[in-house]
Parts: C-alpha cells; sequence; structure tokens
C-alpha cells in the first residue's frame, strides 16, 4: 500500500503544572526535510525528535512544533536586576535632592526603566519533562503516519481506478492498430496511382518503399512497452515501501509511449483516445506527487 505525503498529529500532556503540546504536519517534498521547533531551553531534543520522524517518513516536509504552557510557560520567566533597580533609585534620590523635585519613586516607577525587569531564558533541566516530551513527540509523529497511511489508501484506489481507464484506452487503439498500417499503404497507393496514372516504372520498387512508408505507422512496440510500464506501475503500487519517484518515472515513460503513438498512427481515432488517455495521466500524475 502506498503512502501519502500528507498528515498531521498532535497530542498533549501535563507535567509539575505545565501543559506540553506537540503537533507535527507533513506535506510534499522532494526528499525528507524536517523542520522541530522548540523552546531555545529544550534544543537538545532536537535530535531525538527528528529521529523520531525519520522513523516513520521517508519523503516529504515535515514540521513538529513543541508548545509549553504554565508553570515553565515556553521557558522564558520575568527576572528581577534588583542591583540595577538600586542604582536607579538612588540616582533618582539624587536628582530629586538636586533640584528639589517634589513627588514619590513607586514601584510603577521602577519598573519603567529598562532591564530592571527582563525576560530571561529558564533552564529546562529537567528529566522527567523531557521524556514527557519525547513520548508526546513519537505519539504524536505515529498519529501523522496513521493519517498519511490512511490518506494513501484512498490515493491508491484513485490511481488504479485511472490507470484502468489508460489501460482501456490502450486496448482501444490495439485494437485499432492493427488495420492503421495497412490503410496507410493504401491510402499512399493511391495517390501514388492518380499520380503516375497507368505507367507505373517499378511496381516491385514502388511496393517496397510504399511498405517503408506504412511500417512507419506501425505502434506495436510502443503499445508493447507502454504496456509493460502500466504493469510495472501497478505493481510498484502495490509495494509497501516508498514508491512516489518511482511511480513518478514511470508516469513520464507512459507519457513519452502514447506521445509516440499519437504522433506515428496519424490516424483520427486513435488520436481522439490519445488526448483521452493524456488527460487521465496528468490526473495521475497530480496523484502521484502526493506519494511518499
Amino acid at each position: 500500500m502506498i503512502t501519502s505525503m500528507t498528515g498531521f498529529g498532535r497530542r498533549q500532556g501535563t507535567y509539575a503544572e505545565t501543559t506540553v503540546t506537540i503537533e507535527v504536519r507533513s506535506v510534499n517534498h522532494r526528499f525528507l526535510e524536517t523542520s522541530i521547533r522548540l523552546p531555545k531551553s529544550m534544543g537538545g531534543m532536537e535530535e531525538i525528535l527528528k529521529k523520531s520522524v525519520q522513523k516513520h517518513c521517508a519523503r516529504g516536509r515535515v514540521d513538529l512544533t513543541v508548545v509549553l504552557q504554565g508553570a515553565r510557560g515556553n521557558g522564558r520567566v520575568p527576572q528581577l536586576d534588583e542591583s540595577l533597580a538600586k542604582h536607579y533609585h538612588h540616582t533618582l534620590r539624587a536628582l530629586q535632592r538636586t533640584l528639589k523635585l517634589k513627588g514619590s519613586i513607586d514601584i510603577a516607577t521602577m519598573a519603567g526603566f529598562r532591564d530592571v525587569i527582563v525576560l530571561s531564558e529558564q533552564s529546562t533541566d529537567d528529566p522527567k519533562l523531557f521524556k514527557l516530551v519525547e513520548q508526546l513527540g513519537a505519539k504524536a509523529v505515529r498519529d501523522m503516519a496513521t493519517m498519511r497511511k490512511k490518506e494513501g489508501g484512498l490515493l491508491e484506489k484513485d490511481i488504479l481506478c485511472r490507470l484502468a481507464c489508460v489501460r482501456t484506452g490502450k486496448t482501444v487503439i490495439a485494437g485499432r492498430a492493427s488495420s492503421v498500417t495497412q490503410e496507410a499503404f493504401d491510402r499512399m497507393k493511391l495517390r501514388v496511382e492518380k499520380l503516375l496514372g497507368e505507367t507505373i516504372p517499378d511496381l516491385p520498387r514502388l511496393n517496397q518503399e510504399l511498405a517503408i512508408y506504412a511500417d512507419r505507422c506501425d505502434i506495436t512496440e510502443e503499445l508493447v512497452r507502454l504496456d509493460a510500464h502500466m504493469v510495472q506501475f501497478e505493481q510498484a503500487v502495490q509495494q509497501s515501501e516508498p514508491v512516489g519517484k518511482t511511480l513518478d518515472f514511470l508516469l513520464q515513460e507512459m507519457g513519452r509511449e502514447v506521445n509516440t503513438i499519437g504522433s506515428k498512427a496519424n490516424d483520427s481515432a486513435i488520436a481522439a483516445e490519445v488526448v483521452r488517455m493524456k488527460a487521465e495521466m496528468e490526473r495521475l500524475r497530480e496523484q502521484v506527487q502526493n506519494v511518499e
């Protein structure tokens, strides 16, 4: 079963009056690209969480965010610079005496001065909190992976349905192809006879040249290769390993054969079927872009 590259997972837990929320989102990407957003005080968890993502994902852009709320917040707490506050207070008192100013120096005045109260990163070195983040992260990643597999199942059904439409078109063309070569031969022979009339200098040589021309309209090899590519495509879809790149490559090869069939056959009925097949293959391409 194929896997989609789109998924979402979310887990939440509580420890020491702190709520830990972890969200994981994944979208399409050519390779595996992981972005981990953590409080600065928990930077040491980045590699652990990345390994958890790599365990379940081979391709896709994965964003994992850890948010702490409550007692520890996001690792930032207000801190008072008591020494600086005393310097401010002493300076204001001196200014008041020198200039003989009235008024009082209250808490609102002191708190308004820069750097008296600042937000600083709180050290988060509690092993239990780190363990909780690791566990919640692993569960959120598994939830995201489960969603990717579920969506992959829906993708598989749609992809196989569209592949069946392409195969139907190939069957229709194969039924028509058997007469295309003969019709091309007869068409060209009729034109030559109209041009030359009854005076054909070398009839065997003419028939030989017409046969060579007609053979250029033969699409048997292209139909065989197209069928082989479709068989490989269907087999790849049934595999459990990441096959997105393989499917994309096979789809390109199928498109090349279909284009060649359309140009070589020079037949209106086949051309119409080729247009329908190319429309289905374009829809297939859109779906394959989301396969891991």
